[in-house]
This record gives C-alpha cells, sequence and structure tokens, in this order.
C-alpha cells in the first residue's frame, strides 16, 4: 500500500481538541490528507483550520460541503486564514432541487475566487460529467473497486475535451473503514443507513452491490491492504473514512497507526 496516496477522513463534528490531536499524526505518518465531512453540527473548514496550524505539509480536504446549505460566497469568507495551497475543496449539491446548475455554479465562483483545489462529491453520470468537464477532480463513494475502474475511466474519457492532460483531473474514493473487531457493528450500521437513502440506492443497485460490499473490514488479517491495492490501480487517492467504536483520540490514533502500518 502505497500511503502516500491514502487519506484518511474523519467526522467534520470531531471535537477540535481531537483534531489537533490527530493531525499531527496523520501527517507524520505519511499520509497524503487530512479530510473531514461538512454536517449541520460539523464545520469542515473551521475543523481544518485547526489541523492546518498544527501542520505544515499535510493536505487539507472537505468531503463534502452541500451548497444547497452553504453558498459559494459562503464558503469563500470562510476560507480566510487556511492555507489553500493545501486545500481540497469538496461540494455538492445536498439535496438542491436543481442540483447540476448549482454545483455548476458554485464551482465556478469557487474556482475564479480561491486557490484551493475543486472537488464535487458526484454519485451519478450526470454530475460526474460535469466535474470532470469544469472542476479539479471527482469526489467518488460507496464503490467496489470495480466500478471505481469504471467510473475513472469516464472520468479521464469526460476530461478529454478540456485541453490539457485529461489525468490532470483527479479521482478521490472515499472508502468507510473499520480497523477493529468491536467497530464491525458501527461499520454495519453506517453501510445499512446509507444503503436506505433514495440517491445511494439507486448508485448501488447500478454498480450491482450493497453498501457493505463497499467498505473494508481492516480487523481481518490483509484485507486492508489488498482492497486498498485494488483502488489504486485506479484511483489517484484513497480517503480511509474512519469508522471506530468510539469517538475518542485513543480509538482514531489506534485506526490510524493500524490503517499505516
Amino acid at each position: 500500500m502505497d500511503v502516500s496516496r491514502v487519506s484518511i477522513g474523519l467526522a467534520g463534528a470531531l471535537d477540535h481538541a481531537i483534531i489537533a490531536e490527530l493531525a499531527p499524526a496523520i501527517e507524520s505518518l505519511g499520509f497524503r490528507a487530512l479530510w473531514l465531512n461538512d454536517t449541520p453540527d460539523g464545520d469542515a473548514l473551521a475543523g481544518l483550520a485547526v489541523a492546518a496550524g498544527v501542520t505544515t505539509t499535510l493536505r487539507l480536504g472537505t468531503g463534502v460541503i452541500p451548497l444547497d446549505r452553504r453558498d459559494a460566497s459562503e464558503i469563500v469568507g470562510a476560507l480566510a486564514g487556511l492555507p489553500q495551497g493545501r486545500l481540497s475543496l469538496g461540494v455538492g449539491s445536498g439535496a438542491a432541487r436543481h442540483p447540476l446548475g448549482l454545483v455548476s455554479r458554485g464551482v465556478r465562483e469557487l474556482t475564479e475566487r480561491s486557490e484551493a483545489s475543486i472537488f464535487v462529491g458526484a454519485l451519478g453520470p450526470k454530475m460526474r460529467r460535469m466535474a470532470a468537464e469544469t472542476a479539479d477532480g471527482v469526489l467518488f463513494n460507496w464503490l467496489t473497486p470495480a466500478a471505481s475502474a469504471d467510473a475513472m475511466n469516464d472520468l479521464r474519457r469526460d476530461a478529454g475535451g478540456r485541453g490539457g492532460n485529461a489525468r490532470d483531473v483527479r479521482g478521490v474514493l472515499y472508502v468507510r473503514t473499520a480497523m477493529t473487531e468491536d467497530a464491525r457493528g458501527a461499520l454495519h450500521a453506517e453501510a445499512e443507513r446509507y444503503g436506505s437513502y433514495p440517491s445511494y440506492a439507486s448508485n448501488l443497485e447500478r454498480i450491482g452491490a450493497t453498501a457493505i460490499e463497499t467498505t473494508i473490514d481492516g480487523s481481518v488479517s490483509g484485507a486492508l491492504a489488498a482492497r486498498v491495492a485494488e483502488y489504486e490501480r485506479s484511483v489517484d487517492e484513497v480517503v480511509l473514512r474512519a469508522v471506530t467504536a468510539e469517538q475518542s483520540v485513543e480509538a482514531y490514533l489506534d485506526f490510524i497507526r493500524k490503517a499505516a502500518a
């Protein structure tokens, strides 16, 4: 496993004191980036500002900020003080009625008004195509290795008309991952929850997989390295979205160290 192509994903709602302890460990172990999701109770950019203050080279990412809840102008205003050269700014449509238009406008404004790399969280083919044609990259979620290879083939094809090198448009994959036996229940609960959402259920049906089949149970010997190696054959970056039995510094540090090993 090439750890320089692997990142760690955490909940944006984590206490900032925990983020401040974890970010230096993630950097020192050689991971590419720290990604935080953005939720109503968890401001990803605020959390990344904490991480930026205790790291120097670690890339920082949001996965993803819903533009129907935080528009592009608000996001730009929240970037003050963040090292934008290290920032991958992931955005998505949320529950917008006209998602393609909203995200297209958001990508354009964020590209014009920030120095961050702009990524689009995209499940369906239309959003992925738009992202390939306009953004710096696409954030994929809940994909098997075979489905991720198909998605990356589509990404390269759709980015080919932009001019330059189509490989400059990056494909990043979030993978829910547990590293201990006591976290298996949380991993299955997470998969069941997302599998019940209509948009995710449609995506899973399209690729012919269940949600749990797109996750990694790293408590099984060799499973993490084998699955990450499969993903690395296609995607540019794998984000191990940490699923732990408890939200504590010790549990997350254990996850990070086991992932690095």
